[in-house]
């Protein structure tokens, strides 16, 4: 993740419902560079606290990065959610955020691929993003399972409706609301995606519709590389000031150095001396392997590897599930050596 701050000026805030506000950005002309982005990105947005000075809090950018748009993030207030609170209550017109360039890997490789989407609630600020930018810049098709608790909690309802009429061969949205259906459940939703199959499917929300839109999604079969989901963390440093100290000791892992074999992008690489208690991805790096990351905490999965050979243990985990840890997904931000040789591939 870009750690140099920028402080941009608030052009507009829109209230999309009773809980959420779009807040849009005015990006100056010597940061454009800085900004360009893919479509299911996010911004980290320092919020004021009285206790700590800044908490970061990561909200998506829901507007589509087409030439001449705008930046917009979209932030839903969570219960008990203080930065969402301070957002949505006391952001203005020409007031300014101190935010961090524009990370993240919840993008579609291609806007012209068929896309499968399923969002629940605030899950919907990046995938809008998506939506728009495939209607705007891309050729495939869009299916949206989108779920919330009633009519009025349905945050871009008109935007949706509007764009489903306007390309009625290409958008399908079919809306979800818990209280005329109920919660949606694996099979349902398992059922809904089965003539999809062959589409790159995405999914963001909640972490109870996460996990079931996953399990169902694994129950046909998506394979990982065409499975992507997102979920929204509060971060555990604070990238806007000095980074904690590091506690005394070194950090769990075995005793002496271990053979690493990558295979990333089709090459591979092999080193014999990963260190005890180093890091992956801070290994990679430090031999000048551009291995993939973006939140260096262990909550995105954008470094995910699959062991191959060996084992690894993880130091902070919030993103793989118990499925996936036991089909040998490993966050390489994590990760640390356990076995004399460890073999991965990145995904």
């Amino acid at each position: 993740m870009d750690t140099e701050s920028y402080t941009l000026q608030v052009l507009d805030v829109v209230e999309e419902t009773a809980d959420a506000r779009s807040i849009t950005l005015a990006v100056p002309p010597e940061a454009a560079d800085r900004f360009v982005h893919r479509p299911g990105q996010f911004l980290t947005v320092a919020v004021p606290s009285e206790r700590t000075g800044v908490v970061a809090r990561c909200y998506s950018i829901s507007s589509a990065p087409v030439a001449g748009g705008p930046l917009t993030i979209t932030v839903k207030r969570t219960a008990d959610g203080y930065a969402s609170s301070w957002l949505c209550d006391h952001v203005r017109r020409g007031d300014t955020l101190r935010v961090l360039p524009p990370s993240g890997t919840f993008s579609p490789a291609s806007l012209d691929a068929d896309l499968l989407l399923l969002a629940a609630g605030s899950g919907i600020t990046p995938v809008i993003s998506i939506v728009r930018a495939a209607l705007a810049e891309g050729a495939g098709r869009v299916v949206l399972l989108y779920a919330n608790r009633d009519e009025a909690s349905v945050i871009f309802a008109a935007e949706l409706a509007a764009l489903a009429a306007a390309h009625p061969d290409r958008l399908q949205v079919v809306h979800w609301l818990e209280s005329v259906q109920g919660l949606p459940r694996r099979e349902q939703v398992r059922a809904f995606a089965a003539p999809y199959l062959a589409w790159d499917a995405f999914v963001c929300g909640p972490a109870a519709f996460l996990e079931v839109a996953v399990a169902a999604l694994r129950d046909l079969g998506f394979p990982r590389a065409r499975r992507h989901q997102e979920r929204f963390l509060s971060l555990a440093d604070n990238p806007f000031g000095e980074a904690p100290p590091a506690e005394d000791g070194p950090a769990p892992g075995r005793g002496g150095a271990t053979r690493l074999e990558v295979e990333l992008d089709g090459h591979e690489h092999a080193f014999d001396d990963w260190s005890p208690g180093t890091r992956m991805l801070d290994h990679l790096e430090a031999k000048g392997v551009p291995a993939p990351h973006s939140c260096r905490q262990g909550q995105c999965a954008a470094c995910a590897v699959r062991l191959v050979e060996g084992d690894v243990t993880m130091l902070a985990n919030d993103v793989l599930s118990d499925a996936d840890v036991a089909a040998g997904y490993r966050l390489g931000c994590q990760a640390v050596p356990l076995t004399d040789t460890v073999r991965v591939t990145y995904l």
